[in-house]
């Protein structure tokens, strides 16, 4: 495996500096951003994002609104105390796309491996906070299951376990063929929109929609199909018995990605007591660009903070 760092990257007035790193997965180059914890604060762990089918990492959970405070759920985890990380899967943002494959969930879960050796051999650190968000989800709960040892603590956002009774996944499966039949598809900033309208209009702000957008665009006018295949032909991709470290599964009130009944059993089939179902009020499929996502974070954070038990009778 092969270490690049670059220097910090010039940051925007009340944001927390980043700094570029890159990893290698034979000729594949991995892009991962790193936010260290605020100056000053407690160190509480270090946080690895995980993003979903289309879109890239930055976007996702680096995203500058003006007027919208800590829209970078990386700064506001960083003046908490939490060193923040996160990477562009292969075919996704800044890593590379060269490969003539679709880049599925297996792909994702292993290029989460060489992000988490990436982070202990740059900082040291063995075991991460690991938050993942749809198809994120998916792959962080596959790499869980395959390297428990790396994982403090799960988080799984907007997060789907067979299948069953999902609206978003019935309408996708409409279009299989098409995705079965090309490595990548287009997007393009009524895609963006569509990802909001979905569900439940009315859920994040057009500021915040068209931001979204403009930092998705910047980046990438096409996406891998391999995790939309995966979602709709291959589910379960996770056994809940191989989660053994504590995990808390976040459902959006109006996402469409999964029914609360299959989460509900999932969740159900958790080895781990220390296990949270959270179900966030006005929510629908994009967490953090929604209206209500200070009250995400603040889910995550309770899940992160908490202290492991000291008695278990």
């Amino acid at each position: 495996m092969t270490i690049m760092t670059t220097d910090k990257i010039p940051h925007p007035v009340g944001t927390t500096p980043g700094q570029a790193h890159w990893t290698s997965k034979g000729d594949v180059r991995l892009f991962l951003w790193e936010k260290p914890r605020v100056a000053g604060t407690t160190y509480r762990g270090t946080v690895l994002f995980v993003h979903g089918s289309s879109m890239a990492s930055q976007p996702t959970f680096d995203l500058q609104v003006p007027g919208r405070p800590y829209s970078s759920v990386m700064d506001w985890f960083s003046a908490q105390g939490f060193d923040t990380w996160t990477l562009d899967n292969e075919g996704y943002g800044r890593s590379s796309k060269h490969r003539p494959i679709n880049n599925d969930i297996a792909n994702g879960a292993d290029d989460i491996e060489r992000a988490a050796a990436c982070i202990e051999a740059t900082r040291g650190v063995k075991q991460l906070l690991v938050y993942g968000i749809s198809s994120g989800a998916l792959k962080a709960a596959v790499f869980a299951q395959q390297h428990p040892e790396r994982v403090a603590r799960l988080a799984l956002d907007a997060f789907v376990w067979t299948g069953e009774r999902s609206p978003t996944l019935e309408q996708r499966r409409k279009r299989l063929p098409e995705f079965i039949g090309v490595n990548r598809r287009p997007i393009d900033r009524a895609f963006v929109r569509s990802v909001f309208e979905r569900d439940h209009p009315g859920t994040a702000d057009d500021a915040t929609i068209e931001a979204f957008a403009d930092a998705i665009l910047a980046l990438d006018n096409s996406m891998p199909t391999g995790t939309y295949v995966d979602m709709c032909t291959k589910l379960p991709l996770v056994d809940p018995a191989r989660l053994t470290m504590p995990v808390i599964v976040m459902r959006g009130e109006h996402d469409g990605i999964a029914s609360f009944e299959d989460l509900a059993a999932f969740y159900a089939r958790l080895p781990n007591p220390d296990r949270q179902f959270a179900v966030m009020p006005g929510i629908a499929h994009a967490s953090f660009q929604q209206k209500n996502y200070l009250m995400v974070y603040h889910i995550l954070h309770g899940f992160f903070a908490q202290p492991a038990p000291v008695y278990r009778g």
